[in-house]
């Protein structure tokens, strides 16, 4: 018979139950590990259904482990075993992240590893799995980068981790210090330069209102396009000029546009400064005409960036218009994002604390925010070299002048 061990959140509510059936004994006497799995309650489900429910599991998955269709817990193969990483990851990894995994386990891991024991699984098998992905190519023939064999192996990593906390396997196979990966190059945070920023801002005075309230935002904020597609006009306190951020939207395929916390779970408040919220007022006005307009049409919920019908904006909307906005004004082209890195810079440029600037971006660690010290290093170094450059010609002494200018002047 089935043993169901129910296990319950912090709050005290079962999130899940833990199945285990009697293996028998070895040949030496000792008990053998349990079969065990964990079936996760579905949201919403009444108590009687779920009693139901995990009875009829664990009767199932008895009948597997007579059959021995069923690996022990205690030594399954990594095909198993995805299929319980994902019921534990669901809602704690970020949707698109494990849309993205789900896909990469079904496409890749299992059918390289997947036949693998757990207590097989060596750090070699885990180095040819890179091998593997760095050898593919793109759709047109070239490499596929470092830096997405190393998003690729993140999966893996994550998975045998997850093994590690269940006490499966006693230490991490794919860990990097037991690989040779290939070398990230690290990508130059791409900015606009006050310049360029100064054009690019010209330009956006003669585009729609809700356009340029959105790019003003991003550079204003630094924010996240995520979390500023996800905006309501209630998120704005007008008085004291400040923008509270604590949802950002996503997109999955085939499902409706949602709503999750911030990444890093960082609910904040940032201050911008008074023009943006001239902005917002006026795109609060030409919402209200646009409900008026509709009428039972309208389908919004307060939000400040929205498709035809009041709905929440498409998250990927703003960066395709924001590269056709770029290509209009002959701007060079620059990705959303770089309004972000734009937005910190020059508030490191201008003296702000880096940590005050890891607080207003929402970065989890201040390593994140460092990143952008590089770029102003970067920056004072140039300055340097053409002050010095300048200098150096305009107090050139006459006995200084170089032998062919010399023979030049002869």
């Amino acid at each position: 018979m089935a043993h169901i061990e129910a296990r319950k959140n912090k709050a005290g509510a079962v999130i899940s139950y833990r199945i285990k059936v009697f293996r028998g004994y070895a040949e030496t006497g000792e008990k053998l590990k349990l079969y065990q799995m964990t079936w996760k309650v579905p949201e919403g489900w009444t108590e009687k259904r779920i009693q139901r429910e995990v009875q009829r599991v664990a009767a199932d998955f008895e009948n597997k482990c007579k059959n021995g269709d069923v690996s022990a817990a205690g030594d399954p193969k990594l095909s198993e075993f995805c299929t319980q990483y994902l019921q534990i990851q669901e809602n704690h990894l970020a949707p698109r992240t494990f849309e993205y995994y789900t896909t990469l386990i079904r496409d890749l891991i299992v059918p390289l590893l997947g036949h693998i024991r757990l207590s097989e699984l060596k750090p070699a098998h885990v180095q040819q799995f890179v091998n593997h992905v760095e050898s593919e190519k793109k759709r047109d023939g070239t490499p596929i980068s470092a830096a997405t064999v190393k998003r690729k192996l993140a999966c893996l990593q994550s998975i045998l981790r997850q093994a590690v906390k269940l006490q499966i396997i006693k230490s991490n196979p794919a860990d990097a210090k037991c690989l040779t990966m290939p070398k990230v190059i690290t990508q130059k945070v791409e900015i606009f330069t006050k310049q360029a920023a100064a054009e690019m801002l010209t330009c956006l005075l003669s585009e729609p209102l809700e356009f340029q309230t959105l790019i003003q935002i991003a550079i204003a904020s630094g924010a996240r396009l995520g979390e500023i597609v996800a905006l309501k006009f209630s998120d704005i306190d007008y008085e004291r000029r400040r923008i509270t951020f604590q949802c950002a939207a996503y997109k999955v395929a085939g499902k409706p546009i949602g709503l999750k916390a911030p990444k890093d779970n960082d609910i904040r408040t940032v201050t911008i400064y008074p023009e943006v919220i001239d902005l917002i007022k006026l795109l609060q006005e030409e919402r209200k005409a646009q409900r008026e307009q509709l009428g039972t049409a309208w389908n919004g919920d307060d939000w400040l960036f929205t498709q035809w019908d009041g709905s929440i904006m498409h998250p990927q909307t703003p960066s395709k218009q924001f590269a056709k906005f770029l290509a209009r004004h002959d701007l060079p082209h620059h990705k959303f994002h770089s309004l972000r890195h734009t937005s910190a810079t020059l508030l490191l440029y201008s003296g702000v604390n880096v940590r005050q600037v890891q607080e207003r971006l929402g970065h989890g660690s201040l390593k994140t925010t460092q990143i952008y010290l590089h770029s102003i290093q970067e920056a004072d170094e140039q300055a340097a070299s053409a002050l010095q450059s300048m200098l150096i010609t305009q107090h050139k002494q006459p006995d200084e002048t170089s032998a062919d200018d010399r023979r030049k002047a002869e």
